[in-house]
């Protein structure tokens, strides 16, 4: 293996530590998402309670020992239809045997383990591990209920082990999939005890609890095989469950950090969707476009008044000889639908409380100082409380594959582009408690998240005079003779002082109230974008233990038309954030002439464009025909630059379509068409396109070459595609 430097970074490492540094006091809630790391509630059942601050799978694990798991089956309803309702409807029955083994990547049982059960009076099963808790993926827990029988890890972050299809996909699809020489190299990370532990042992307990985070519903008249095969089609699990599966298999050549015991980001965030909906009688089973924009949140109660600001906390510290840099996000967010009923009306809704993107701390793996890699899960949230309308938002794990720029001891940026599906869930009040009702929405969501360094004394002057290659991609719902477009340009800026000169080249596309679909070009759009605006600092106001709450700037930025806005104004544009260097700005567009998106802003490259080089490329593609819509989010696809004149696409899609006349929508389906060869071209402004025909991405790289920004176009018989694409280097 080559010479690499890789920080392999624990997963459950992180539960047992206390996480150091942050963002300081009130200027946002990064805190509150690293301390609700242990506050799963001791529920029963999954299906009877909705928590927010929690991931999906509520933990069952109170009153068990350190070396002890509680084991719980959950068969689909064809096998048991009269067991405990549970979620994703699944049934809870009373196994009939229970048998604890070692096995390799064969699946065959080859060892017992030191072990003694007992079975508790809701017919659970708690079981006790002699010599410890396993760790790696070597013993399983197989359980049987007549002739049905399924296996799941025994190592599991919370202890809380459900036998069910989805643990059963994990055993089958991740071990059985190894070489005995992989499972091996596993194994040998698993029982290593030198002083420079090997980490990624601590991946299979966060896998074996992340699968069942995930909200997907097992059809009644499936059984266990028709659940594994309709897991394997369901492309976002599919894939997060591979890609674990070959994050295990990183070697540690050398062990590294982040050498910065905490790096907070400003988040901008924005997520696209297209699901469906099912929460008014008339709607129900319509398909339905969302978008996703990062909000500033204002949160008030007798402690006084905190300030949310999006944002990203690397932390990083050293405890038993172990470094390790977790993760932690708070990203408040504002939210429009605009649902399309089979006969052409359409219904839009802006008026959704203000909600939260929030993921579960937990640590990654840093692999050669540019790719953050690791398994997120995000947490729960419920709006409306105290209202007639409660609603609790669930929300998938995903696996980040992120890049990271700008120095290896505090990157300026943090760069990823992934896929989360989840539901909106009705709930109803019980006692003080929140319990399941109906399912509201099924949400599919591809989501751009541009995390840029903090630094405070940020002055705006370190933008100006400098030049900017641009690109952005907006959405606009609800206009009464186009109801849903979505717009895209690539342009430039010119920075003088306050005011940003903007020369840009739009394309639109567009469906009409009857359902026609039309695309304008620049030569249709001729200046439409041509602007002048007004940049300036947005304040943040950070807490102060001595001071209380105080005014800083710190690298968040305002757009405007004419003047620039006050401290507490929201900007006639966008808010957005740069690195401290001023090289890339990121904006959450918010007009109702643009729309709502993002916008990305690099310095002008002024340099040889690249000749060869392998990229990570991230992003979505809205695409409508009279007849469809689909959103189609470009799943760690590679792009390899060949030459000075040529490049080659090798295509990893996961793509959900709305068949407009039959309502229905399908769940993300993975695409992988195979290699594209592209025609290349670059120059030394910066600029590039990539084409084959019906497919052009053209936009911008950067000055190190280590990341382009594209628009994506695309023209498949009667459907037109447009969207924003990020590459970013992968290492040589």
């Amino acid at each position: 293996m080559q010479s690499t430097k890789r920080a392999l970074l624990a997963f459950t490492a992180v539960s047992t530590m206390a996480l150091t540094g942050g963002c300081g006091g009130g200027d946002d809630a990064i805190d509150e998402a690293r301390n609700s790391e242990n506050s799963f509630p001791p529920a029963k059942n999954a299906n009877d309670d909705f928590t927010s601050g929690t991931t999906g799978d509520s933990s069952n694990s109170s009153g068990l020992e350190r070396n002890e798991v509680r084991v719980t089956m959950e068969v689909p309803e064809s096998v048991a239809p009269d067991g405990e309702l549970t979620r994703r409807n699944l049934r809870i029955v009373t196994p009939d045997t229970v048998t604890v083994y070692r096995t390799d990547q064969s699946l065959r049982n080859l060892a017992s383990v030191d072990t003694r059960s007992r079975t508790e009076e809701t017919g659970r099963t708690v079981i006790t591990f002699e010599e410890g808790l396993p760790q790696g993926p070597d013993v399983l827990i197989e359980a049987t209920y007549g002739n049905t029988r399924m296996r799941a890890l025994a190592a599991d972050a919370d202890r809380d082990v459900k036998v069910n299809p989805f643990s059963e996909y994990l055993v089958a699809k991740a071990l059985g999939n190894y070489t005995s020489g992989e499972f091996g190299q596993i194994m040998d990370c698993v029982n290593d005890t030198d002083s420079t532990l090997c980490l990624n042992k601590y991946v299979w307990a966060t896998l074996a609890d992340q699968v069942h985070d995930f909200e997907i519903d097992i059809a009644g008249n499936l059984g266990v095989q028709g659940a594994l095969t309709a897991l394997e089609e369901r492309g976002d699990f599919a894939r997060y469950v591979s890609s674990m599966a070959n994050y295990a298999l990183l070697g540690e050549d050398s062990s590294g950090k982040i050498e910065a015991s905490s790096a907070d980001y400003h988040s901008v965030f924005w997520g696209v969707e297209l699901g469906q909906t099912f929460r008014e009688p008339s709607l129900a089973g319509s398909g339905q476009w969302g978008v996703r924009i990062a909000r500033e949140e204002t949160v008030t109660d007798e402690n006084g008044t905190g300030y949310v600001y999006p944002g990203l906390t690397l932390t990083s510290f050293d405890a038993f000889n172990i470094r390790v840099t977790s993760l932690a996000s708070d990203i408040p967010y504002d939210r429009k639908t605009l649902v399309h009923r089979n006969d052409n009306e359409f219904f839009d809704r802006s008026d959704w409380q203000l909600n939260t993107h929030s993921s579960s701390p937990g640590a990654a793996t840093l692999e050669d100082d540019i790719r953050l890699l690791a398994g997120r899960a995000l947490f729960q949230s419920i709006t409306g409380r105290g209202s007639s309308e409660i609603i609790g938002w669930t929300r998938n794990p995903y696996y980040l594959d992120a890049y990271t720029g700008g120095g290896s001891e505090q990157p300026d940026r943090v760069l990823s582009g992934y896929f989360t599906a989840g539901k909106a869930i009705e709930l109803r009040s019980e006692s003080g408690e929140l319990k399941r009702e109906r399912t509201l929405e099924d949400q599919y969501l591809s989501v751009f998240e541009i995390n840029l360094l903090r630094q405070e004394g940020f002055d705006r002057a370190t933008l100006d005079g400098r030049d900017y290659n641009v690109v952005y991609l907006t959405t606009r719902m609800g206009d009464e003779t186009r109801p849903m477009e979505v717009e895209s340009g690539i342009g430039s800026w010119q920075i003088s002082g306050q005011t940003v000169t903007q020369a840009m080249a739009t394309t639109t596309l567009s469906r009409g109230s009857s359902g026609a679909v039309t695309l304008s070009t620049p030569a249709d759009n001729p200046g439409l974008r041509d602007a002048s605006w007004v940049i300036s600092e947005r304040p943040s106001r950070v807490y102060d233990p001595n001071e209380g709450n105080v005014i800083v700037n710190n690298g968040r930025l305002n757009l405007d038309r004419d003047s620039a806005s006050g401290t507490d104004e929201i900007p006639d544009i966008a808010i957005g954030a740069s690195t401290p260097d001023g090289t890339l700005m990121g904006f959450n567009l918010d007009t109702n002439a643009i729309g709502d998106g993002l916008m990305l802003a690099a310095e002008r490259a002024n340099t040889s464009p690249p000749t060869s080089g392998r990229y990570r490329l991230q992003g979505a593609g809205l695409a409508m025909s009279p007849s469809s819509n689909r959103l189609a989010h470009f799943d760690n696809a590679l792009l390899v630059i060949e030459s000075s004149g040529s490049a080659r696409l090798e295509g990893r899609r996961l793509d959900v379509i709305h068949q407009v006349d039959m309502e229905t929508v399908t769940a993300p389906q993975a695409q992988s068409p195979g290699n594209l060869s592209l025609a290349y071209s670059a120059s030394n402004d910066g600029t590039a396109t990539f084409t084959d025909g019906t497919l052009t991405m053209g936009g911008f790289f950067t000055a190190d070459h280590d990341q382009f920004f594209l628009q994506l176009q695309q023209t498949n018989g009667d459907e037109e595609m447009l969207g924003l694409l990020m590459a970013t280097r992968l290492p040589d």
